[in-house]
């Protein structure tokens, strides 16, 4: 198994993330303000952006056992598939004549009118979730060729691909969005980026796919006593015989899937809120919105390149998990605020925190994981995040539209409350 890890290069699939990435962080900017033009609101845009985790809830388990099944590169050609046919229906959504269909007042849900191309914005998310599993495959696929030595490093080239994606996608959106054709280039960019990635995975990306085998303890009999016994060292396992019900059945997985719940949780809350915040406290232009996306993300670049390398040389990846999301609980705290410098001293902190915390994590639960259950286990955690994404996307908008700024406090709390379970770690 050491020999076949070493042999498979990381490259291909760090382009695939990258390319990935950008296609999605390209809309980042933009998107509020798209929502917004066609006729929604903060908790609109709450509810579109958790459609994707919605239907990922779904899609990511089954795509993950799959892939355990039939082989990681099929189902990232599945899913990269579906994600080009909702960026299909998405620049589709940007042609049609924004008519309404139905129109909601409430002081809970605000004014809202629900237009044609608004619902094509839905179906179009919904689309490219129930065929989102291309993250939990990709990192079953970065847990299959890498050994307990390199696991945190891999991990942690594999957040900067991404993060090195949210660099160049703002910067595109600020860019191509401030011509005449406003979102048309940028939603174009991400479908052809999309399409070079289902290239990129059928001509460059070797199979993974994991060997199905575990120890099986030896039988307690009498031909034991004397030596004679034929032990069955290995047993093969057979993917399709894998239920998720199995996967809680892993020592620790089950607290880990939570704690992952957790983080998801107070990320998508924020994730909601800032970009609302952004535009209607800060007034921002999509401009700026994607200057700052780029550096956040430049930032976490160098965190989670040189710098979590460093500091894996002298603290263990619990001890990261621990000090990251301390760092994460502060600087929710100062996104309350609607002067730019503590923003950017927040956006310091993010960096920090996300940098040293998640690729740590990741690496803990892909050892939990093991051979035999990896896609199912990172497909049960993704569905986890995806559930929180809901909860948390949903929640931020309402919460903002109710509280405005000290919907940041709320993130900040259940960060924290993550920093005191991470202490259990230590103890795994």
């Amino acid at each position: 198994m050491t020999s076949t890890k070493k042999q498979i290069p990381l490259y291909p699939l760090l382009l695939i993330n990258f390319i990935g990435t950008l296609g999605f962080s390209i809309v980042l900017p933009f998107l509020v303000f798209l929502v917004i033009d066609f006729g929604g609101n903060a908790i609109v845009y709450g509810i579109l952006a958790a459609v994707y985790p919605a239907f990922q809830l779904v899609g990511a388990p089954i795509l993950g056992r799959w892939s355990d099944i039939y082989g990681r590169k099929k189902v990232l050609l599945v899913s990269h598939g579906g994600t080009l046919i909702g960026w299909i229906f998405f620049l589709f959504a940007l042609f049609l004549p924004i008519e309404s269909i139905f129109s909601i007042d409430s002081p809970l849900f605000g004014a809202v009118v629900i237009t044609i191309p608004l619902i094509v914005l839905f179906f179009a998310r919904a689309i490219d979730g129930i065929t989102g599993g291309n993250v939990s495959v990709a990192n079953a696929y970065l847990a299959d060729v890498s050994t307990d030595v390199n696991r945190s490093k891999n991990f942690g080239k594999m957040a900067v691909s991404s993060n090195l994606g949210f660099i160049v996608g703002p910067a595109i959106a600020g860019i191509l969005g401030s011509t005449i054709y406003k979102e048309v280039l940028p939603v174009l960019a991400a479908l052809v980026l999309t399409l070079i990635t289902l290239f990129v995975i059928g001509f460059t990306l070797k199979e993974s796919k994991p060997a199905a085998m575990i120890q099986v303890p030896e039988k307690g009999n009498i031909g034991k006593v004397f030596a004679q016994e034929c032990k069955e060292c290995y047993k093969i396992v057979n993917p399709k015989k894998i239920k998720f019900k199995d996967v809680f059945k892993l020592k620790h997985i089950l607290f880990l899937v939570i704690l992952y719940f957790f983080i998801f949780l107070g990320f998508n809350i924020y994730y909601t809120s800032f970009p609302i915040h952004a535009v209607g406290s800060l007034h921002w232009s999509i401009t700026q919105m994607g200057v700052f996306y780029a550096i956040l993300s430049g930032m976490m670049v160098l965190i989670q390149g040189p710098v979590l390398r460093k500091a894996l040389q002298k603290f263990s990846e619990e001890k990261l998990v621990i000090i990251g999301s301390i760092i994460l609980g502060t600087n929710f705290i100062l996104f309350v605020s609607n002067d730019t410098f503590l923003i950017y001293v927040a956006a310091i902190l993010f960096a920090v925190g996300n940098g040293l915390m998640w690729p740590s994590f990741l690496s803990i639960l892909s050892k939990r994981a093991g051979y035999v259950y990896q896609g199912a286990v990172q497909g049960v955690a993704s569905s986890f995040g995806s559930l929180a994404s809901i909860v948390g996307l949903i929640i931020g908008g309402l919460l903002y539209n109710l509280i405005g700024g000290l919907t940041f406090l709320i993130s900040a709390g259940i960060i924290f409350v993550v920093f005191i379970m991470s202490f259990k770690l230590l103890k795994l």
